[in-house]
């Protein structure tokens, strides 16, 4: 039998499947998570439903987000899941998040064992939400969880990096190893909750101006700022800001770079 069937599935690769099966880690993300029943829960990518069975025993009712059609079959035929689920058979990143909060009638918790192929753009695509998502808590490789909580002066530190702490608090919850998966994949793994602000300490009035600076300066991360910021930005406009034109996109931190989008607002929220 081949090693990679689990539960009669074949992992599929351009899903990026790797199924969580080591019942530690489950319980532990479970239990970080904590889901009420009052709550309005989204689960993306819930597989073979390792983490959606075991969530679903908290709650009455979630919706899960499966491209993969067979999974999709299998988790509404689920004797102890098809009463409890709606299920959208779509991809994540097409999906509009607050037409599901309207349904829902609150705001959303999100959670999910995230694939490593779409990890970051997803996680861009689920930001343009947040207004609607109270949280997220999510399986992550570990090097995207290290990108979310880095600090400045790192290599890990850029625009994601900024951009999600921009939006959200973020605190790492648990180490998962390559070998609680099936199959388990060439790069270890971490659970990481990121907690909407609800008062956001770094207000600007156009996070896109924000989204733009970010996107410049680390595309260019190894030039001075004066030189890959050079048509947005003067010198006397970061002396105004006491930001070094000498430094590089990775030695500005959160503070200043809302500081630079609300220069090039020309206002202050």
């Amino acid at each position: 039998m081949n090693k990679l069937i689990h539960q009669g599935h074949f992992p599929r690769k351009r899903f990026g499947q790797n199924f969580l099966t080591d019942q530690f880690i489950i319980d532990n993300i479970v239990t970080a998570f904590n889901p009420k029943p009052d709550q309005a829960i989204v689960e993306i990518g819930p597989g073979l439903g390792a983490l959606t069975l075991p969530v679903s025993e908290h709650i009455e009712n979630m919706t899960i987000i499966e491209l993969d059609h067979d999974l999709t079959v299998r988790l509404a035929a689920h004797p102890a899941l098809s009463a409890k689920l709606t299920i959208i058979p779509n991809d994540a990143m097409t999906i509009d998040f607050g037409e599901i909060m309207k349904e829902k009638g609150q705001s959303l918790r999100v959670f999910g064992n995230l694939p490593y192929n779409i990890s970051t753009p997803l996680m861009f695509h689920l930001f343009t939400y947040i207004n609607v998502i109270v949280d997220m808590n999510f399986l992550l490789q570990k090097e995207v969880v290290n990108r979310l909580i880095a600090r400045p002066n790192t290599k890990a530190y850029g625009r994601l990096s900024v951009m999600a702490q921009y939006y959200c608090q973020i605190m790492p919850i648990l180490a998962v190893p390559a070998s609680a998966f099936t199959p388990a994949p060439k790069v270890d793994s971490a659970v990481v909750k990121l907690i909407s602000h609800q008062r956001n300490p770094y207000l600007i009035c156009d996070v896109k101006l924000l989204s733009r600076i970010t996107t410049q300066a680390f595309n260019q991360r190894r030039k001075k700022i004066r030189n890959s910021l050079i048509d947005l930005f003067t010198l006397q406009d970061f002396a105004q800001l006491g930001i070094d034109p000498n430094c590089r996109a990775e030695n500005i931190s959160v503070e200043n770079y809302c500081n630079l989008a609300r220069k090039l607002a020309k206002t202050t929220c």
